[in-house]
């Protein structure tokens, strides 16, 4: 992406963009600056896999327990002891896959416990998150419902820190097997006669930390015994993804690669934005200045150069790309809010998380070839969370709204785009101002997606299209006022998209209005 400034714009695109703005809510005095972007729709590039829009639901905090499982007996409604809440609202993402049971509680997670009766379920310790009781009442059979409640893909995390080779084989078989065996046949004992479809499987996580505390060359072993042994029963093939790297552990990308790239279909990453990057205090989500919003999207466009660096390690070995790369950890990760239990990793989520969303997944976009997949974390009332919820009380983030409005994307092919961006400029810093996706749909509609993380100055965006004859341009927007925005369970609607008019097009030229602190997506 180029950040050299852009001098002066054309008379008529200076003209459509102030009579654009003056239709949107005002949201800072400064004067506005020019971006221009070029939209190449006659050279297509690859398809952006849906299962970049993934989620990630961990037994952590109230995830799951409160978050999407009530039980059958709560007052809450549900099905079969499922939120009719959630479920409503994750429908609406479209997401294709969900990641499941952890995280790091996959690796003290034995599936054999969370079968059965639930009132003869074993109970157990969850020493990662909270030391609190695990009472496993939402297991395989409940996640699988679940699944199928929001109409996505499972993706299963497998125990490979605590867990033995036998116990993910038959996890498998009890999932996937339709024939006549004990596993599957104590599968139909349990209520389920036919199979599920399991295309996605996790072998370990993080097996160089809380999975293990592995080397390199260890785990690329137990990633090539385990693997061996997750078979494919007819009617199901799945996608096995290797436990990849922190951040940019270079090496550990390296040495899996070398040693198991060929026995592997996805190799994960995992990358958490911090504003301060300090674990022991990472910063609140709410009370926060300039300064913390700027250096929050500064560390979160690192994941652009992460995914770059990893990319190019894989090629080396895989030049095919037949390796997808998995990034199914990802999002903000600040200080808990006070008050609540700090194993229980709950936050607030405002505009800024909003912003740092859009701009995640425009990297994954731009890296449709390589990037097969990613899962933000969490789903609900975990880290970067989708929904929150308080006993009956339920509302959408600041981030869900993104999550909405880029699902357009899901599936489309991409469309390559040449971006000059002004910078936004604080003390001796600087980022991009402006980030921007495009992508072409099976009906033949474009989508173009920007970001404007400049929290105080509008952006002027001269867009040439070629190769697409546009004849009409809708959209909607999310910004706020306030940096710090977010919605509460009093005040729900406080951050939500409304109607966008400040596009407009002339002949090949699309212009666009781009708020202050806004994401942005337009359909022409």
């Amino acid at each position: 992406m180029k950040t050299t400034a852009v001098i002066s714009y054309l008379f008529t695109a200076v003209t459509a963009f102030a009579a654009a703005l003056s239709a949107q809510p005002a949201t800072s005095s400064v004067a506005p600056v020019g971006a221009t972007l070029v939209l190449k729709a006659g050279q297509p590039g690859p398809v952006i896999n849906p299962n970049i829009y993934g989620q990630f639901a961990e037994h952590l905090g109230h995830c799951i327990y409160g978050g999407i499982w009530v039980g059958e007996n709560s007052p809450i409604p549900n099905t079969r002891g499922i939120r009719s809440d959630v479920v409503a609202a994750l429908r609406e993402l479209h997401i294709p896959n969900v990641r499941w049971p952890g995280g790091c509680f996959a690796d003290e997670y034995h599936w054999r416990d969370g079968i059965g009766p639930r009132e003869q379920r074993p109970r157990m310790i969850n020493t990662t998150w909270g030391g609190v009781v695990e009472d496993n009442s939402f297991g395989t059979h409940e996640f699988m419902d679940f699944c199928e409640q929001i109409g996505t893909r499972p993706y299963v995390c497998g125990n490979v820190g605590s867990g033995s080779v036998r116990e993910m084989m038959e996890w498998v078989e009890y999932l996937t097997s339709g024939a006549d065996s004990p596993l599957a046949n104590l599968r139909r004992k349990n209520g389920r006669d036919q199979p599920w479809k399991v295309s996605l499987m996790a072998i370990g996580n993080e097996s160089w930390g809380c999975g293990g505390n592995m080397r390199p060359e260890y785990y690329a072993d137990v990633f090539r015994r385990y693997n061996t042994f997750v078979k494919n029963y007819p009617g199901n093939d799945i996608y096995r993804v290797a436990g990849g790297s922190s951040g940019d552990d270079m090496n550990w990308t390296n040495v899996l690669m070398a040693m198991a790239g060929k026995q592997m279909n996805g190799l994960s990453l995992h990358y958490y934005t911090l504003p301060t990057r300090d674990w022991k205090k990472k910063g609140s989500a709410t009370e926060f200045d300039e300064a913390a919003w700027f250096a929050t999207l500064r560390h979160t466009l690192r994941m652009d150069e992460l995914v770059t660096q990893h990319a190019a390690i894989m090629d080396k070995y895989d030049p095919e790309k037949r390796v997808g790369l998995v990034v199914d950890e990802w999002g903000d990760w600040y200080d808990v809010e006070p008050g609540t239990n700090p194993g229980f990793l709950y936050q607030q989520n405002t505009l800024r998380d909003a912003i740092v969303a859009g701009l995640n997944l425009h990297i994954f976009q731009k890296h449709a070839d390589r990037v097969f997949g990613a899962n933000i974390a969490q789903m609900v009332n975990v880290l970067q969370s989708m929904i929150l919820t308080d006993g009956p009380k339920m509302t959408v983030t600041p981030t869900y709204w993104v999550f909405e409005m880029y699902k357009v994307h899901q599936g489309a092919t991409s469309l390559p785009i040449e971006l000059t961006t002004p910078d936004y400029v604080l003390g001796e810093g600087k980022i991009p101002a402006v980030s921007a996706a495009a992508s072409r749909d099976t009906a033949g509609k474009v989508h173009l997606s920007l970001v404007n993380t400049d929290p105080n100055r509008s952006i002027a965006v001269t867009c040439q299209l070629e190769g697409v004859v546009a004849k009409a341009v809708t959209g909607r927007v999310l910004t706020a006022t306030d940096m710090n925005a977010h919605n509460t369970f009093d005040a729900p609607n406080a951050v939500q998209p409304v109607p966008f008019t400040g596009a407009t097009l002339a002949n090949s030229t699309l212009t666009v209005a781009l708020p202050a602190k806004s994401v942005v997506v337009l359909e022409l």
